[in-house]
């Protein structure tokens, strides 16, 4: 038996059949230290509610509810994983609600009353979306507290660049209006199973209260265009949408190019 007084999650997956799909997306975290230091990484979780996707066997969901976490509800596609969930919510009775489905067809902000965390480790073919969704909620301040949420290293670093960096993009832009976002640690790849090719990373991310003002479907439009051609001047890729004209109205040389512009000029853009 593990710390927590369940099986090993080695023996949960043989148990149930669990090989993970790359159809899915799925890595499986085994390591019960490293879960554990995400669910630490997401705070004090006694009063929360707790948000997951993609539980898979429930190595990170029982974490979690080892660390305290008030309440998770877990949202897990994979039929396969339900067996073991349901061994994990009779572990921590009336604690643990797992929904099967789809998370890209999930109203998250219906799922709980009270203070809210997601924390995650995203299934990689989904995980860029679903941060869009929750960055670009037209609720704002959102109805979660923080994320803390596992990408692919490259992933993470766009979403915490900087203006004037090469990784700098629309992530880049949206995070940073919006939150403030930080990668905690590296999770090396042998940590999965299967392994990935790459190292990833949890990054933790804190809604800002008051960010710029901005129509959130026309900072998407700017930042599509900006960074779609991203190697042309401004003028140009953002001909579609006013071109020279809007950057001179927003006060922006029309010979810059889309990385070299702050998140307040993008804003700028947006609201013009």
């Amino acid at each position: 038996m593990s710390v927590d007084g369940l099986p090993p999650l080695r023996d949960v997956i043989e148990r149930h059949g669990l090989q993970a799909k790359k159809a899915l997306g799925q890595n499986f975290l085994l390591d019960l230290n490293l879960t554990g230091k995400i669910a630490r990484a997401a705070g004090n979780l006694a009063d929360t509610t707790v948000i997951e996707v993609g539980p898979g066997p429930g190595g990170l969901t029982r974490a979690l509810l080892f660390s305290g976490a008030r309440r998770v509800v877990a949202i897990e596609r994979d039929e396969r994983c339900l067996a073991a969930l349901a061994e994990v919510a009779d572990h921590y009775p009336g604690r643990l609600e797992v929904i099967p489905g789809d998370a890209l067809r999930t109203d998250f902000s219906m799922l709980a009353d009270g203070p809210i965390r997601i924390v995650a480790n995203l299934p990689y073919n989904i995980g860029t979306e679903l941060l869009v969704r929750w960055l670009t909620t037209e609720v704002w301040p959102p109805f979660y507290q923080s994320m803390t949420l596992m990408f692919q290293r490259e992933v993470a670093e766009r979403i915490v660049a900087l203006p004037g960096t090469d990784a700098f993009g629309r992530l880049g832009v949206l995070a940073g209006w919006r939150t403030e976002a930080r990668i905690a640690f590296d999770v090396p790849r042998q940590a999965f199973t299967p392994p990935p090719k790459v190292t990833s990373s949890v990054i933790h991310l804190v809604p800002r209260p008051t960010p710029l003002a901005a129509d959130v479907r026309k900072l998407g439009r700017v930042t599509e265009a900006a960074f779609g051609q991203r190697r042309k001047m401004l003028r140009q890729s953002l001909k579609s949408l006013g071109g020279e004209a809007l950057l001179e109205r927003c006060g922006i040389d029309p010979t810059r190019r889309a990385e070299t512009l702050s998140v307040e000029e993008f804003v700028r853009l947006a609201n013009a």
